[in-house]
């Protein structure tokens, strides 16, 4: 094993890039704070401000994936789909099965140059995360509770404020609305049943009325849906952890794209369609499967190296003066201090923890397990 091998194993690297993360995620959150004056000033520059500092703290992240752990992601695509990624408004169709999905995601709109500008469609929970739910606050990110009763005129209202977005936008829909399990599986597929709808083998019931909601409303901005199903080569279930400890992996992600006008305008139509697209995506995954390969041509977009950079910068700004800080505490020989720092140690890696936890299935929400039973 080579000695970057050892160190990307090791519990105290692991220790400092979260306290990177953390702490520059705390004074961007900080700056985007200071930033809402501008809003009633110049709402635009605002905005653009704000996807510049969100790059920086998300960038850190897709650093992780591309350079630490060298993970290689693959488009099984066309040209000329490809060619229009990062120059128009587009709604990102993906499906929930991996826990670094979103961080696959990432990388291509990093790669395409939309990172600090991508929206999602997220839980209310998510809102009140320290840093992630912060950041996205000041994104303009459109939270619900998945309760559409309570949330559809919150949505509605989010999705028209983005109408006049001046950054190009790629908004993430998990339709499927949680991450696969097998136990939600069983459930959604009681309820096509019960719905007279075809059986899904690899993902489960989309949820339309989030769907249809975001095409109606972003109509007149939204040029596309992309559609993205992604697999793992190796039947690999990779980890934030994983990727942590410098596991590479290989993601393939086959994109279509369909331009919104093809979309139809009638929610129940719009609502069939998305169904059909997820038979589609069953399909191929069930080619994928077979094969081990999506149809249509391969693609590698370069990764860039201003995740890197900025994850370098934090890295002098920050561990310099936490390395002079605990020399200094250790040389000074009490141990009243010394047991500080180590508590203050010890707290920061329990909060690296909790914010890898968000994105563990086994630590996912229970939503699919109930709310399948719902009439939707």
């Amino acid at each position: 094993m080579g000695l970057i091998a050892f160190l990307k194993t090791q519990f105290i690297v692991h220790l400092l890039i979260g306290f990177v993360f953390v702490v520059s995620g705390l004074i961007i959150n900080f700056v985007q704070l200071c930033t809402l004056i501008l809003w009633p000033i110049n709402k635009q520059f605002y905005r653009r401000v704000n996807c510049r500092l969100a790059y920086s703290l998300w960038s850190q992240l897709v650093m992780l994936l591309e350079w630490w752990s060298g993970t290689e992601c693959t488009l099984f695509s066309d040209q000329a789909t490809v060619d229009k990624f990062g120059k128009e408004h587009v709604i990102i169709i993906l499906n929930h099965n991996f826990e670094i999905d979103f961080l696959c995601g990432w990388t291509m709109t990093e790669r395409f140059g939309v990172l600090g500008s991508s929206k999602v469609l997220a839980k209310k929970e998510l809102l009140y995360v320290p840093l992630i739910g912060w950041t996205w606050y000041f994104l303009e990110i459109v939270f619900c509770k998945r309760k559409w009763e309570e949330d559809r005129d919150t949505v509605i209202e989010g999705l028209r404020c983005l109408s006049d977005y001046p950054e190009y936008m790629w908004f993430l829909l998990y339709c499927e609305g949680t991450r696969f399990t097998e136990t939600k599986h069983r459930i959604s597929m009681e309820v096509a049943e019960s719905k007279g709808l075809p059986k899904l083998k690899y993902h489960l019931l989309p949820r339309t009325k989030g769907f249809t909601t975001a095409v109606q409303c972003l109509r007149g901005t939204v040029s596309a849906v992309y559609d993205v199903t992604l697999n793992f080569r190796g039947n690999k279930n990779p980890s934030l952890l994983g990727i942590l400890y410098g596991k590479k992996y290989e993601a393939d992600m086959c994109v279509r794209r369909f331009p919104l006008e093809d979309i139809p305008v009638d929610e129940k139509e719009a609502a069939n369609w998305l169904h059909k697209l997820y038979q589609e995506k069953d399909a191929l995954q069930e080619m994928y499967n077979q094969e081990g390969i999506f149809p249509g041509r391969q693609f590698k977009p370069p990764r860039r190296p201003w995740t890197l950079l900025n994850f370098l910068f934090w890295a002098t700004v920050l561990l310099s003066p936490l390395f002079t800080f605990g020399f200094g505490i250790f040389a000074s020989g009490s141990p009243l201090l010394i047991l500080a720092f180590l508590g203050f140690v010890g707290a920061a890696s329990f909060g690296v923890r909790r914010l890898i936890g968000v994105t563990e299935i086994e630590k996912g929400s229970s939503y699919g397990n109930q709310e399948f039973k719902k009439k939707e």
